[in-house]
């Protein structure tokens, strides 16, 4: 659960790279490579990777040694983007980030936050989540207890391209008001989510860039596929288990299939 989704977008560097082309001019790097003993053989035994002979890159040991002794940082936020991803991501693996250490997190300009099925995310965690700003591609809050308060505070975030709140019960119609606005999002899962009602599905109908559109399980869908229609990049739609679906609806569909 909470299985970190970072993704390469042509600004990681190779990680041979990583020291002297981009992390050397960063003071905050280099006051997380002294915290490294060079003693610590735990650590290096810990961010040893798979297969014989591997040695660490200077990150893996840095998020290793973060890990190890987590309760001495409390800001992340001075550190290059690349490595406080890495670093938030290794920590959601581990299932060590509750609500106190995501704050370390504030303005990270993290890219992906998936944080699926991960116990605890609640609208507090989302004030962190939408910090990232303009940095922000992707939200995994599947299975939360995050309300329409909590999704409202991403209407900044517009850069994002994929959201997905699937089985978030607490999430009303007027809390997709909000997804209406990130116009640049390519990807929506909203699996058994309540909002998707005939009104609910009215925030589709800005989502031109939309691609991939998830709404298996919604059965209060009847009526709100007429929003569909304008949506002529999307490829992919699932509606599996949809059983309000009419002749009506499907109508709808018919037009993107001819545009």
């Amino acid at each position: 659960m909470g299985s970190a989704c970072s993704r390469n977008r042509g600004q990681v560097v190779h990680e041979d790279q990583l020291y002297s082309v981009k992390f050397s001019k960063s003071g905050s790097f280099k006051w997380l490579l002294h915290t490294l003993s060079r003693s610590s053989s735990d650590v290096l035994r810990k961010a040893q990777g798979p297969g014989p002979g591997r040695r660490p890159s200077l990150v893996e040991l840095c998020v290793a040694r973060v890990r190890e002794d987590i309760s001495r940082y409390s800001d992340f936020s001075m550190l290059p983007r690349d490595l406080s991803q890495q670093i938030f991501n290794e920590l959601v693996r581990c299932s060590y980030i509750n609500e106190e250490l995501l704050g370390a997190f504030r303005d990270c300009a993290l890219q992906d936050i998936c944080l699926d099925e991960y116990p605890g995310v609640k609208d507090a965690w989302m004030e962190v989540i939408a910090s990232q700003g303009q940095s922000l591609l992707s939200v995994d809050i599947s299975c939360s207890d995050v309300t329409d308060s909590g999704l409202n505070l991403l209407k900044d975030c517009s850069n994002m391209q994929s959201l997905a709140c699937n089985y978030c019960d607490r999430i009303s119609e007027h809390g997709l008001k909000t997804v209406s606005g990130l116009s640049n999002l390519t990807s929506l899962s909203l699996k058994k989510c309540a909002a998707v009602t005939a009104e609910g599905a009215k925030a589709f109908a800005k989502l031109v860039n939309l691609v991939n559109l998830d709404l298996e399980r919604c059965p209060k869908i009847h009526g709100g596929l007429v929003h569909l229609k304008g949506l002529r990049k999307l490829e992919t739609l699932n509606m599996r288990y949809c059983n309000g679906i009419t002749d009506s609806d499907m109508k709808y569909l018919s037009e993107i299939l001819r545009a």
